[in-house]
């Protein structure tokens, strides 16, 4: 399933959102350009845990799935290396469960990508 894009009405209500996100980093920061370069970053990782949940939580995942897949990609159903493995969410925004996700090959990654038409 493609994820869902913005209309127009709604990009333009996210970028005053973003607008006012800026405002408030140079704001709290008050010229002190470590402060400002550190809250972006916070405020960057936190909101990709809130899509993609926390990296020890994805571990933990890939790990229950190698198992329950017998150590397969799902895919090709070849062996799965031993690293670089991908969870791959079949509903992105249903995020990273162990229903919405399979355990592919790097190799298969890629071509799933390409069919999704991502970049």
């Amino acid at each position: 399933m493609p994820n869902r894009n913005l209309n127009t009405l709604e990009l333009k209500k996210v970028n005053t959102l973003l607008g006012r996100v800026r405002k408030s980093i140079l704001e709290y920061s008050n010229g002190d350009l470590d402060l400002e370069f550190a809250l972006r970053r916070k405020i960057y990782k936190e909101l990709t845990y809130d899509e993609r949940g926390k990296p020890h939580l994805r571990m933990k995942l890939k790990k229950k799935k190698r198992v329950s897949q017998n150590n397969l990609c799902t895919s090709c159903k070849q062996i799965l290396p031993l690293k670089y493995a991908v969870l791959d969410r079949l509903n992105a925004k249903d995020g990273y469960t162990e229903e919405n996700t399979n355990l592919i090959c790097p190799d298969c990654d890629t071509e799933i990508q390409r069919s999704r038409s991502y970049k």
